[in-house]
């Protein structure tokens, strides 16, 4: 028998990391809790509040919010100011109630709460090698993945990410055909469709609910006239179109390559897709960082299982990156291939054939 030695400090150090990852698990029901009773909105721009204030301003129960402040102050999500007073400074207050900013965090809180509440479907899944789908999980995922992915669309997509494509902001201001095909509840085709007047816009998600919301926000968008919601999968799509968008969703599909092959069947011979995928290095060490830890993560709940409940079952994972995208849409025809921006959170691609 060999003898392992323990570096204590090097145990201790994990331990308390541990203890630090309990809290951050916590933190995240505990900002859920926060956004649904509105809380974080009440605080924001209110200045010190007693928990009796808060409460009073959202209708809910002293002694539960004396100790959610407590909680989350020790967390450092807001100020402890002295005098019973707690305070949401106001970069907090950005990033968990302003929706309009690519800052705003707090539907991520949303989506990976509801993902861990299937840690016992996953636990059989990792045993039996079964997929787990989408639809599956927690209907908070399906809000909660809209609440952080539309902040960073709204800031980007129709002000960089579109007019750094080749040819294709003209298309659209002209009068394009665009497809947006795992379009959820239609924030991604609601914001094409209000910026480009002159396009029509079908979305496509094979969660019937999701396609129900969608059609319902289009029309109090005031685009509905110009937009179509259909439930299907991805490689169901008929038509031809100027422009195909795939937000953060091929790596969640069974076949990558058979779906882009048929989309490219779908394009216009002058037409391109949009991919948007996660952000992410080629190689494991270049994505052992704090984005890469959420997404290796979310893609183990998520992305992963649902691509193994799907034929073929390729499991590209979030972290594909940039190489392995490319050998997908070159294996499915799709032979030029250009990163066109990148976010913290996102590679975009323009692809054609």
């Amino acid at each position: 028998m060999t003898t392992t030695t323990v570096n204590e400090q090097k145990l201790m150090d994990f331990v308390f990391k541990s203890v630090g990852d309990f809290g951050a698990m916590l933190a995240g029901a505990l900002a859920v809790i926060g956004d649904k009773l509105g809380l974080y909105r009440a605080m924001a721009g209110a200045g010190p509040l007693t928990p009796a204030e808060l409460a009073g301003r959202t209708e809910t129960t002293e002694r539960y919010v004396r100790e959610w402040l407590s909680a989350q102050a020790a967390a450092g999500y807001v100020d402890y100011v002295g005098d019973d007073r707690f305070e949401l400074p106001a970069e907090h207050a950005i990033a968990l109630t302003d929706e309009s900013s690519p800052a705003c965090v707090i539907g991520g809180f949303e989506l990976v709460l509801a993902a861990a509440r299937s840690t016992d479907r996953l636990v059989t899944a990792f045993r039996t090698g079964e997929g787990v789908g989408w639809h599956e999980h927690h209907p908070d995922l399906f809000e909660g993945c809209e609440r952080f992915f539309r902040p960073g669309y709204h800031a980007h997509l129709v002000g960089e990410w579109i007019p750094a494509m080749d040819g294709v902001e003209h298309r659209l201001r002209t009068g394009g055909r665009v497809a947006d095909v795992g379009c959820g509840h239609g924030a991604s085709t609601i914001l094409l469709a209000s910026a480009y007047p002159s396009s029509t816009f079908v979305g496509s998600d094979y969660h019937d609910a999701s396609i129900a919301s969608a059609q319902q926000r289009a029309a109090a968008a005031g685009v509905g006239n110009r937009t179509r919601f259909e439930a299907g999968r991805a490689g169901e799509l008929d038509g031809e179109y100027d422009l195909i968008c795939l937000f953060d969703c091929l790596h969640d599909m069974g076949d990558p390559v058979g779906v882009l092959r048929h989309l490219r069947d779908r394009l216009d011979p002058d037409g391109s897709i949009l991919l948007v995928e996660p952000y992410a290095g080629d190689t494991v060490p270049e994505n052992l960082n704090p984005v890469g830890a959420v997404y290796y993560g979310a893609s183990t709940l998520l992305c992963t299982p649902n691509s193994l409940s799907q034929e073929v079952g390729a499991a590209l994972g979030a972290q594909a990156g940039e190489a392995r995208l490319r050998e997908v849409a070159a294996e499915a025809g799709l032979t030029r291939f250009r990163r066109v921006a990148e976010t913290p959170f996102n590679l975009v691609f323009q692809v054609r054939p």
